[in-house]
């Protein structure tokens, strides 16, 4: 979800119950959304659903991602039976569109899950945290976007154009979707291990206000409305702080500005973000030991995050070879042609499915190591997207089908 735990559901209230218990052209040229990746052969039909399609459970389905997750599952492919909707009592009763139909939204309790297969969960993580393992003990496979489970070592964390072979490695029922921040590098950072051998990877974040909720995105907007039209602006020390008033959700004016901070402080000086894209790297490629230093920037960006990457691996690798490997990559798109000004950036990419590449090229100190740029949109791949995902994947599993997603 976002790279920050929001206040609650859009429109306020609180959550029930107790508080514990493609391909494309390049990114002016349009781009076809982001399509299947590997299926995983299941471990045998699970449940109650062979044959027949499963049901399925969007618990957050009022929020800014349970949005963007509603217009996923109207547009992918169909491999769901019933679909219900909730969120917190306030947003009980409200309809919504999915699928071409208007389905009510229904408070947030145990009932939603009876008889349900899967539930994806777009919520807070102390809402996580208490209703995933509920939905569990109702016989549910619950896909958690929220950051409550992702380094439980008996969660799987799953990004099925890499490991899509974890789903089934769930003992407590529950698998976990990773941060948007890291889901905007992971999946050509993956693509790269698996033909180079991965050792080192030193990352700076450009992400998105939308990556801090809706707060971010209605400070930037209201900052911006402002300062504009003022030219004499962002010219003396300080300037901007009077006149934007209201940082909302960041320590410092976002429009006209960068703010090296994202997330919540950490023991030496790092950031909760930043320590996401280390422990939540190391779990998805399986490499505990991956050298992992990131810095986190937030920029005047709606929305779709951006990282710089340098990347050290264990062979030596040409631009060639990590472009050929990158074109080729199941949810990548590389745009890399800077003598005709193409390459990626969050204006051109937001809105669409795959991880956008460009400005490839090797380290002129290391045949070893690779320098890129990557965009993502922070809330299609980088929250509603890959738990879609993962939770098709679970689709086939109960239905006994192994396919591509």
């Amino acid at each position: 979800m976002s790279d920050v735990t929001p206040a609650g559901p859009v429109g306020g209230g609180t959550w029930a119950g107790p508080a514990a218990g493609g391909t494309g052209v390049g990114p002016a040229g349009g781009v076809t959304p982001a399509g299947p990746v590997a299926g995983v052969a299941p471990a045998g039909p699970v449940g109650s659903v062979i044959g027949a399609r499963p049901t399925l459970v969007v618990v957050g389905a009022t929020g800014a991602v349970g949005t963007v997750m509603l217009d996923l599952l109207s547009t992918r492919a169909d491999v769901w039976g019933e679909i219900r909707l909730a969120a917190s009592e306030r947003s009980a009763g409200k309809t919504l569109r999915v699928r071409g139909d208007d389905v009510a939204v229904s408070a947030l309790s145990a009932e939603v899950f009876e008889g349900a297969d899967v539930a994806m969960f777009d919520v807070p993580d102390e809402v996580s945290a208490v209703w995933a393992p509920k939905a569990v003990r109702h016989g549910v496979v619950a896909v958690d976007n929220s950051g409550a489970f992702r380094m439980d070592p008996d969660v799987p964390l799953v990004v099925p154009e890499i490991n899509p072979e974890q789903v089934t490695n769930r003992p407590r029922g529950i698998i976990a979707n990773a941060n948007c921040t890291t889901l905007s590098l992971i999946v050509a950072a993956g693509a790269l291990h698996r033909e180079f051998g991965l050792l080192e990877m030193v990352v700076a974040s450009y992400q998105a206000a939308s990556g801090a909720g809706q707060a971010g995105v209605d400070t930037l907007y209201a900052q911006l409305s402002k300062v504009g039209g003022t030219r004499s602006l962002g010219q003396r020390a300080g300037d901007l702080r009077g006149v934007v008033g209201d940082f909302g959700p960041f320590p410092a004016p976002l429009v006209l500005n960068v703010v090296p901070w994202a997330g919540s402080l950490k023991g030496d000086g790092w950031s909760s973000e930043e320590l996401k894209i280390r422990n939540e790297s190391r779990k998805i490629l399986g490499l505990p030991d991956l050298k992992v230093s990131a810095t986190c920037v937030r920029v005047p960006v709606v929305t779709t995050h951006s990282a710089a990457v340098h990347a050290v691996f264990a062979t030596n690798v040409s631009r060639e070879e990590a472009q050929r490997v990158l074109a080729s990559a199941p949810g990548v798109v590389l745009a890399d042609d800077p003598d005709n000004g193409e390459f990626p950036t969050p204006a051109d990419v937001v809105g669409t499915d795959p991880t956008w590449v460009g400005r490839v090229r090797c380290s002129p100190d290391n045949p070893r190591a690779l320098d890129f740029f990557v965009c993502g949109d922070n809330l299609r791949k980088g929250a509603a997207l890959n738990t879609a995902q993962i939770a098709e994947l679970v689709a086939a599993e109960l239905t006994g089908r192994c396919s591509a997603l």
